[in-house]
């Protein structure tokens, strides 16, 4: 299996004796299995002086996290925006892909914890607001590609538990994550959405391109599943024109809520197939 990072370079509140905010980078594994170890995952974290902070420096940095994790990754992914060219080039300087994207759920879940636990205790703390850098503007939705419109689709729930036997069920492209890492107990219903389509498998292929992090119901003028992807990316999954489907969907909603926002995308070629086309765990989460 691929090995993925998730990265995040910016300044923290921590000021120097200079008035300067501090720099950090911090790097993290993606986990990609339901069984994999948030805990045992690799993570790097390193604070950079406020006139070091280039590309050079962070591929420096990036070395020294190869070298100690053993491995290079097959790609980095990184949520802010303001950040793309230094980290982008940073990256490509080491050969290894960057991915602007939000499915930085790991590195989020850190960087709140660091900001809770760790900054706090530095001399040159100062509480700050939110974040501008990640106040980015979210593109319009667009269709889905025409190819992939009109396929039927259904709301479905599964215990937590289930995902335990996740590795044993037969998936052509797949991206989970562990669920109690995320606060998930093993009777939470987990919400989601399965689409049926006889190009099941070109509809997954399609998808797994797309950075995919979360799925929301838009109660908008038109009443609309959307798909969130990348860093600011949206797609129409679907429109909703009847009263039952829009309570279905409001549902939808508050499952995701108290299951922490985990919820899943699924792809299948027909209702009766026993295998999965496409299979991905999401999670709405508001970055730091």
């Amino acid at each position: 299996m691929a090995t993925i990072w998730e990265l995040d370079f910016y300044s923290r509140p921590i000021f120097d004796e200079n008035k300067k905010k501090l720099w950090e980078v911090l790097i993290c594994e993606s986990p990609l299995d339901v069984k994999d170890s948030s805990e045992s995952a690799f993570r790097f974290a390193k604070f950079c002086p406020n006139n070091q902070v280039n590309s050079v420096w962070l591929r420096t940095a990036l070395e020294e996290a190869i070298a100690q994790s053993g491995q290079t990754p097959q790609k980095i992914r990184f949520f802010r925006i303001a950040m793309n060219n230094m980290i982008t080039k940073a990256c490509e300087d080491l050969g290894i892909a960057a991915y602007p994207s939000r499915r930085t759920f790991n590195i989020n879940q850190w960087l709140n914890e660091r900001m809770q636990e760790v900054y706090p205790h530095y001399p040159g703390f100062t509480p700050i607001g939110p974040n501008p850098s990640v106040q980015v503007q979210i593109q319009p939705a667009q269709p889905l590609p025409d190819a992939l419109i009109g396929q039927r689709w259904a709301f479905v729930t599964l215990e937590a538990s289930a995902f335990a036997e996740m590795n044993e069920w037969e998936i052509g492209f797949k991206e989970a994550f562990p669920l109690q890492a995320r606060g998930v107990t093993a009777d939470t219903p987990i919400p989601g959405i399965i689409f049926f389509s006889s190009r099941a498998m070109p509809l997954s292929a399609w998808i797994s391109g797309l950075e995919l992090v979360c799925i929301k119901f838009d109660p908008g003028k038109q009443a609309r599943l959307l798909l969130e992807t990348g860093a600011i990316d949206r797609w129409i999954l679907a429109n909703i024109k009847d009263a039952a489907t829009v309570a279905e969907a409001k549902k939808f909603e508050e499952a995701k809520q108290k299951a922490q926002n985990v919820h899943f995308l699924a792809v299948q070629s027909d209702p009766q197939a026993e295998s999965f086309a496409g299979f991905w765990l999401l999670q709405d989460l508001d970055l730091a």
